[in-house]
Formats: structure tokens, sequence, C-alpha cells
């Protein structure tokens, strides 16, 4: 008996060859395969290319978020989802006005507050005046210089009013250099020397593990695992290994990793590496927040 049925053409659905949402702007088409050039279209870069149009526009204009989903084969719904989710993404809707060039976020987390940054903040916008946007923002990494403000993405502390204007004149948006080890003198006092070793068999697995379980390193993410244990927990789980760095501290007192980061971030390289060699990782995703223009 042949049980298969017939089904009208009619009711046949076809495949759409791009996914469903708004049509997409020319203008935005071609302004978005320029900004991309070649950088990866893959889901896991949309970050990045939102960064990319924030960076170029100074905002996430709609037009520009449907030409994004297009070249990414994204539905405009998964890209506004992610977009919507980060404070530091500027989404602008269809006919609504692009924010002003230049935006001044004040920290208004507990070690700024106590610095004074509610009164910094009110006084900041009535400097400015309503061609700069002036706003408050969740804790920016700076707690031991509060009160802490980000101009564009430079973010500096021990700010006054007048500094900031000063800034805010200037067009002093991008963030500074920072006073970092270079990887060639970090080379020269024998950095990399340890990586190079665990690479080259000059280093017992066991021992690596043995050392960071007597060392008593704790993992600072509130819980306190033991770092030595935690990584002999994963050795022993089935591949594949993935290793996801969150660089987002964000809780009142928390910049050490900014310190770090800024100072001497090839320390940070390698113990990472030392750590993917330990633990058997096969890719390694860094997260870092946006707040820490400095330490890209």
């Amino acid at each position: 008996m042949n049980d298969r049925v017939a089904i009208p053409l009619a009711k046949i659905r076809k495949a759409r060859p791009t996914p469903k949402g708004r049509a997409v702007d020319a203008a935005a088409r071609e302004e978005i395969a320029a900004l991309l050039g070649e950088a990866p279209r893959a889901p896991e870069y949309l970050i990045e290319n939102l960064h990319k149009v924030q960076d170029r526009f100074g905002c996430l204009p709609a037009a520009h978020l449907a030409a994004l989903a297009e070249a990414m084969k994204l539905s405009q719904a998964e890209v506004f989802e992610v977009a919507s989710f980060y404070h530091h993404f500027d989404i602008v809707k269809e006919g609504e006005s692009a924010p002003p060039k230049v935006t001044v976020r004040v920290c208004e987390t507990l070690s700024c507050r106590m610095a004074g940054s509610d009164a910094l903040l009110e006084r900041v916008k009535a400097m400015l005046g309503p061609g700069v946007r002036v706003i408050p923002a969740p804790c920016i990494g700076r707690c031991a210089e509060a009160p802490a403000v980000c101009v564009g993405q430079n973010a500096f502390g021990d700010a006054t009013a007048e500094r900031i204007a000063t800034v805010v004149k200037a067009g002093a948006v991008r963030a500074p250099q920072t006073s970092h080890i270079g990887y060639a003198d970090y080379r020269k006092a024998g950095g990399y020397a340890l990586w190079a070793e665990c690479l080259a068999g000059k280093r017992d697995l066991e021992g690596v593990l043995r050392t960071m379980e007597d060392a008593g390193l704790r993992g600072l993410g509130g819980a306190g695992f033991p770092t030595g244990r935690k990584w002999r927990i994963v050795r022993a789980e089935p591949g594949p290994r993935y290793m996801a760095v969150n660089i987002d501290e964000g809780e009142p007192g928390t910049f050490k990793d900014r310190h770090y980061l800024e100072r001497d971030p090839h320390r940070f390289l390698e113990g990472m590496l030392v750590a993917a060699w330990a633990v058997g990782i096969e890719r390694i995703w860094i997260y870092l927040r946006d707040e820490y223009h400095a330490c890209r």
C-alpha cells in the first residue's frame, strides 16, 4: 500500500534565499559590505561586527542592522536581540534621530557615587548642553580613581567637570595608548619560556597540575574554587574542550583585570596558553568588556 499523500503545490513553502525581515536598503547594504570587507561573517562574529557598525556610525541604524543580518545570513530578530542586550550599542529605529556624536558616561556605582558622581553628572549635563549626551553608566573598572567617566572610548578617573569639558572640546574620544610591557621586552625577561617548555615536553603535566594545587590559587569569581583542582577536573573530561576568558569585571571595587591587561598583557596571554596546554584546550575565546578599549 502506498502511504504517501499528494500535497498541493500551493501549500509547499519555498525556501527563502535570505532570512526573513524588512527589505534591505541598497545604500546600507553597500556601506555594510565596505565596512566588513574581508571580516568573517560566521554567527560567532556578530558582536565584533556590531562594534564595527557602532564605531563607524556612532550608533546602530535600523537599516544597517538589516543589512548586517543579510550579510551574515542571520534573521533580523537575532541581530536585534543581541544588539539590544548590551547598553553600549545604540539602536536607532526608523524615524528616530541619531544620538549626539559624543557620549559622556559617568560611573554611577558605589565607589564613584561615594566620590560625588551624582553631582558630577548633573554639573556636566548643564555645562556641556544638548550637543553632548551625558548619561549614567555602570562600573567602568576605575574604582581606585573615582569618580570615573568615559568620553567616547576614552576612560579616565579623578574626573572633574572642567576636565571632562576639556576632553570633549579636544575631541579626545579614543582610548589612549597604555604604557605596557611589550612583546620584545617580555621575551627578553624570559617571557613565554614556560609555555615553550610545556610545548617541547620539558614540563611534566602532572608536575604542573601539582604546582597549581600546591600554590593554593583560587578563582576570584565569587566561589573561590581551587584553580589547580579545576584544571584537573576539566582535563579528565572527554573532549572537545574549550576555554572562555571572561574579562567582564563590574562588581564595585573590582579592576584587577584591567590593571594587568593595560600593563603586562603578555603575562596574561602566557598564563592562558599554559592553562590551555595543561587542560587540553582546542579553542579559546576572549570576552573583553566594552569599557576596556585601551586593552584591545
